[in-house]
This record gives C-alpha cells, sequence and structure tokens, in this order.
C-alpha cells in the first residue's frame, strides 16, 4: 500500500484491539507481565505514528519511516512471540504470517516485503534455536518464513502489475471518452456557429433568391398570356422569356445548394483540398452579405499546392473572416470599401491573407480579439464566437489564425497551413507576394 494507506481512524482501530489483547497474555503469562504489554505499546504507537506523519513527509523521509514501522512490527510480534512461549506460543503463527500481510498491505515496494521477511525469518530462526536447542529445527523454521516472504514478495509484485494495467486502461478509457466529448463538443460549437452565421446572412439570402424569383414570376405571367392570345407573340420571343426563366431558375437553385452545403457537417474526416476551391465556396456565400457593402478581390493561384483540412471547416473560417470585415467596413461606413483575399506559398505553408482597408483593430482590441464571446458588434450581429471558433478550426489542421493591421490602415488576418511536397508559389526578394492581374469578384 502506498505511504498514508492508513487512516487515521483506521489505525487507532487496530492500536486499542492490539492493546485489548494483552488480556491473554496475562492468562497465559499467569498475571500482568510489563514486557509485552511494553512490546504492545509500541507496536500500537508505530501503527498510530506511521498514519500521523507518512502523508505529510517528503517522498525520502516517507520511505525512510516506513521502513522503521516495519521493522518495528516485525520486531514487536517476534518479541511478544519471544516472552509468551517461543514457537510453542499460540502467537507463533502470527510470524510467518507476517511478511505476507506486509507485502499486501504496504505494496508500494518489494522492498517493504523484503524487510519485514528478513526480520522474521531471523527472529524464527533465533526463537527456534532458543526453544528447541536444535540448529536444523531453527533452520527448517527459518526457511518456511523465507519461502513465504519471497512468495508474498511475488505475489504482492503481480498484485501492482495488475492494478497498474487497470489503471492504465481506466486512464486511456477515460482520455477516449474525453476526446469524443471534445469532439463533439467541438462539432455542435462549429454547427452553431454556422446556424447563426447563416441567421446574419438570411435577410441578403432573401434578397438574392428575391430578384430572380420576381422576374421568374413576371415571365411565367407573361408566357401564360402568350398562350391566350396564339399567335401576338413569336415562338422566338418565347423562347427568350423561358431561357431567361431557366436561368433564374438555376440561380435561385445555386445559391440554396451552396448554404445546403455549408451548414451540411457530415465530413470530419481530413482530406486534400485545394485552396482555390475553398476560398470559391466561400466567396459565393459571403458575396451574398458584401457585394452590397464593398468590393471584393480574391487571388488566389489555382497552382497551390493542396492543404490536408476539413474543407467545410475551413470554409466557414473564410467565411467568418470576409462577414467581419464586411461588418466593419460597414459600421465605419467607408464608401470605397475593399476587401481582399490573396493565397502564397511560403517556407511551407500555404499562406491566406484576408485584408480591408477599414479602420483596422483598435490597440484595446487587438489582444482580446480571439477570447471566447468578445465582440464589439451589436447583440444583433454577433456571438463573439467566430474568431474564437476560426482560430481553433485552423489550429485542428496543424497552421495558425493571426491578426495585425496593415502598414496602410485596415485589418489583416493571415492564416498559415501546412503544405505537402510541392513547391511552394514564387516571391520576390521584398517578401511581397507576386501576383498576376487582381480578379475583382463582385
Amino acid at each position: 500500500m502506498t505511504t498514508g494507506m492508513w487512516s487515521k481512524r483506521t489505525a487507532r482501530v487496530l492500536a486499542v484491539i492490539i492493546l485489548g489483547f494483552y488480556g491473554l497474555d496475562m492468562l497465559m503469562l499467569g498475571g500482568f507481565n510489563p514486557w509485552t504489554l511494553g512490546l504492545r505499546l509500541v507496536w500500537a504507537l508505530s501503527l498510530l505514528g506511521y498514519s500521523a506523519f507518512s502523508s505529510e513527509l517528503p517522498e525520502p523521509w516517507a520511505r525512510w519511516l516506513e521502513d522503521l514501522h516495519i521493522v518495528v512490527i516485525a520486531c514487536s510480534v517476534v518479541g511478544l512471540v519471544g516472552l509468551t512461549g517461543g514457537t510453542r506460543s499460540p502467537y507463533f503463527v502470527l510470524v510467518p504470517v507476517l511478511p505476507l500481510a506486509n507485502c499486501l498491505m504496504y505494496r508500494r515496494s518489494a522492498r517493504v516485503g523484503l524487510l519485514g521477511g528478513a526480520v522474521s525469518s531471523l527472529g524464527t530462526f533465533a526463537l527456534g534455536w532458543m526453544t528447541e536447542h536444535h540448529l536444523f529445527e531453527a533452520l527448517f523454521r527459518m526457511s518456511i518464513v523465507l519461502a513465504i516472504t519471497m512468495f508474498s514478495t511475488y505475489l504482492a509484485q503481480q498484485v501492482r502489475r495488475t492494478q497498474g494495467s487497470e489503471q492504465e486502461v481506466s486512464l486511456e478509457r477515460a482520455r477516449r471518452e474525453s476526446l469524443e466529448l471534445l469532439t463533439v463538443s467541438e462539432h455542435r460549437r462549429a454547427q452553431a456557429e454556422k446556424l447563426a452565421a447563416l441567421g446574419r446572412l438570411a435577410s441578403d439570402v432573401a434578397h438574392e433568391i428575391n430578384n430572380p424569383l420576381a422576374y421568374v414570376g413576371s415571365n411565367v405571367d407573361f408566357v401564360r398570356d402568350a398562350l391566350r392570345r396564339p399567335g401576338e407573340t413569336s415562338p422566338e420571343e418565347l423562347a427568350e422569356v423561358l431561357e431567361e426563366t431557366r436561368e433564374g431558375l438555376k440561380h435561385i437553385r445555386q445559391v440554396v445548394a451552396d448554404l445546403k452545403g455549408f451548414a451540411r457537417m457530415d465530413a470530419r474526416e481530413p482530406t486534400e483540398c485545394a485552396l482555390a476551391e475553398v476560398v470559391g465556396d466561400a466567396v459565393k456565400l459571403a458575396s451574398l452579405r458584401l457585394k452590397h457593402v464593398v468590393r471584393l478581390r480574391v487571388d488566389v493561384p489555382e497552382s497551390l499546392p493542396t492543404v490536408f483540412v476539413v474543407r467545410q471547416r475551413l470554409v466557414q473560417v473564410v467565411l467568418n473572416l470576409l462577414v467581419n470585415a464586411g461588418d466593419a467596413l460597414e459600421e465605419h461606413g467607408a464608401r470605397d470599401g475593399e476587401v481582399w483575399v490573396r493565397g502564397f506559398g511560403e517556407q511551407g505553408c500555404a499562406v491566406l491573407l484576408i485584408e480591408d482597408n477599414g479602420p483596422g483593430f483598435a490597440p484595446h482590441v487587438l489582444p482580446r480579439l480571439f477570447e471566447p464571446f468578445f465582440t464589439t458588434k451589436g447583440p444583433d450581429k454577433g456571438t463573439g464566437l467566430g474568431l474564437s471558433l476560426s482560430r481553433d478550426l485552423v489550429a485542428q489542421f496543424g497552421g495558425r489564425l493571426t491578426a495585425s493591421n496593415r502598414p496602410e490602415g485596415g485589418a489583416r488576418l493571415r492564416i498559415e497551413l501546412p503544405l505537402g511536397v510541392k513547391e511552394l508559389e514564387p516571391r520576390d526578394p521584398g517578401g511581397n507576394v507576386e501576383v498576376g492581374a487582381v480578379r475583382p469578384v463582385l
């Protein structure tokens, strides 16, 4: 058993039992014997002292106290047996049993069992020689105690190993359960933030759908009236109207498909993804919000090596950063607001920069930017979890999300993701990205 195994209550109960058996000593010896009473007092005080101080002492001192405690118990038992008849004492059975008891009760190390067994073996030899006056008899009894000691030590060692294995299995099970709970919690948090993002996009989605829906309805009315008055409208004109209607329906279907793909959280395993495609998906959704607020410009080369991520979650990260940039520019009231998304390779990483020409981050905001529930937006525009979740998701992919202000003014969010073995995008000596013509998206 480990240091401090004995509780004070248990030690007190055992001390009372040890002292209580002094009445049996008096019956065997025919009266009061101060030596047996003294040995029982030493035995009881050893138990009380060990329970009181073993858990409070530093490790080296606790081990010395335990060793002393074992020796005192063994000497007390051997002395008690010697005073009550030696090998013929009814207490003699305690001597060979003592090593086994020590090994089972003090299982921290084999040293405790061997130490107690050594004292018991020597005591057995002394008791046998004093009682029988026969060397062979004394050696035989000592060999029995030694055998019991070795068996007890081996048994205690097996018990320690079994307990250690069970503890490792229990810890591993607890670790796996914790990881599963953490995964579920992270999944739910990401889903909640996605729904919050969709809620913030709701009015823009409605506007994006209502525009084509209005002229689809108008074209249907035109076709209906034309069919009621045959000959007034040429087939070519009807075909043109139906083609416009078809394009409007296709646009509505695409908006709905983009939203469904974004909201779906089926994919949990990372796969190889092209950054240009990820950014493209995010831009489709962000454009519902940004096209009426700012100009969005994207330069993410398709030749960038792939990254190993969960695609939908990286789309969510880019979307969060784009929408945040649009909100900041709208609140600032910038007339010529612009947001840039740039991608390039840098020292084994793929880098995405989301920048704007807004007011940037205030000095007191920047250190707290990624704190959960910290937001400078109103309660109807933000939960304070977007940036915190985005940083956590990027970290899950082995990357890093950082924030800073542009020297020219405005905010800059930088996503770094580890690359594979493909070559990186070239950079000019000054550290700037070599880009081609910037493609205006909106």
